[in-house]
C-alpha cells in the first residue's frame, strides 16, 4: 500500500510538472510545479436555498430531506435545481443547436489555463460595464499576453451581491443590470487566438453578457468550437491574475447543458 501510494504521488507530480501555457515555450526561468507546491483554492459558492439566487425563469432550488440517521440510519437529501443553478460551467450546446453537450465533452475541455481580469473599479461606477479591448491591452501590457486555450476570469466584484436581490439587480422592467464582456472584446479574444479552441470566459455575475443584452450574443460567440463558460464564480481574490488553472467538476448529464460544479483554483506557490 505505501508503494502504492508513492507510485500514485509520483504521477500526479508528473502531470502538474508538465503543466505549461498552452502556445509558449517552455523557459529555464519557469521550473516545474509539483503537486505539493501547488494552493488549491474552491471559486464556488455553497447551494442554499436562502441565499442561492437564481436566474429569471430558471427552475427554483430547493432541498428536501428524505432521510435521517435516527429515522432511517443515514442522511440524504432531495436536490431540485437547475443545470445552472448556483456556480456552473456552460457546455456548446448550451446556445448553439448541434454543438456539445456535457456527456461530449473531453476532460480537458474542462481544464484550461487561468488569467483574471480585474474591473470592479468600473463595475462599481456602472452595473452595465462591458469589457473592452482597450481593457485587455492594458492588462497585457501589465501581465503579458493571455495564453492560447486560456479561460479568461472577469472580475466585477458580483460576487459581494451573491444571496441578495443586488446579485440580479433587476429594474422595475425586470431588466438585469450586471457587468460582462463586450461583443467586441470577445470576438478580439477569439480572432486572436487567445480563447483558442478550448478556451472560454469565466465571471461572478449570471453569465457571460451584460444584463441589458437580451440577446446573448457573447455567450454565443464564446460556446463556439468546444469553448465553455465558468459562470458565478466566488473567491476570485484567491485567484492570482495570471499563472494559476482552473478545473470545472460537477456532475455529467446526459445531453447536459452544463452542470453546477465546484470549480478550483490550481495556483503554483510563489505565484501571486
Amino acid at each position: 500500500m505505501a508503494r502504492r501510494r508513492k507510485v500514485l504521488a509520483a504521477g500526479m507530480a508528473g502531470l502538474f510538472g508538465a503543466l505549461s501555457w498552452p502556445g509558449r515555450t517552455a523557459q529555464a526561468s519557469v521550473p516545474p510545479v509539483r503537486l505539493d507546491q501547488l494552493t488549491l483554492v474552491n471559486l464556488s459558492h455553497v447551494n442554499d436555498p436562502a441565499t442561492t439566487n437564481v436566474f429569471p425563469g430558471d427552475p427554483a432550488f430547493s432541498l428536501e430531506t428524505i432521510a435521517t440517521i435516527p429515522e432511517d440510519g443515514y442522511f440524504l437529501q432531495f436536490v431540485r435545481e437547475g443545470e445552472h443553478t448556483g456556480t456552473h460551467w456552460g457546455a456548446p450546446g448550451h446556445f448553439n443547436e448541434g454543438a456539445v453537450l456535457a456527456d461530449q465533452m473531453d476532460p480537458g475541455d474542462l481544464f484550461l489555463p487561468a488569467v483574471k481580469i480585474d474591473v470592479r473599479d468600473k463595475a462599481s461606477a456602472d452595473p452595465d460595464y462591458a469589457l473592452t479591448i482597450g481593457d485587455i491591452k492594458a492588462w497585457e501590457r501589465r501581465h503579458g499576453r493571455i495564453p492560447n486555450d486560456s479561460m479568461v476570469v472577469l472580475w466585477t466584484g458580483w460576487e459581494s451581491r451573491w444571496g441578495t436581490p443586488a446579485f440580479p439587480n433587476l429594474d422595475e422592467n425586470g431588466v438585469i443590470h450586471q457587468p460582462g464582456f463586450s461583443i467586441p472584446a470577445v470576438r478580439w479574444l477569439i480572432d486572436t487566438g487567445r480563447l483558442g479552441r478550448r478556451g472560454g470566459t469565466g465571471i461572478d455575475t449570471f453569465s457571460p453578457d451584460v444584463g441589458i443584452d437580451e440577446t446573448y450574443t457573447v455567450s454565443k460567440l464564446v460556446y463556439q468550437r468546444r469553448r465553455i463558460s465558468l459562470e458565478i464564480l466566488a473567491n476570485l481574490a484567491k485567484l492570482p491574475a495570471t499563472g494559476a488553472w482552473v478545473l470545472a467538476g460537477g456532475p455529467i448529464n446526459r445531453n447536459g447543458s452544463g452542470s453546477t460544479a465546484t470549480i478550483f483554483g490550481l495556483i503554483p506557490r510563489g505565484v501571486d
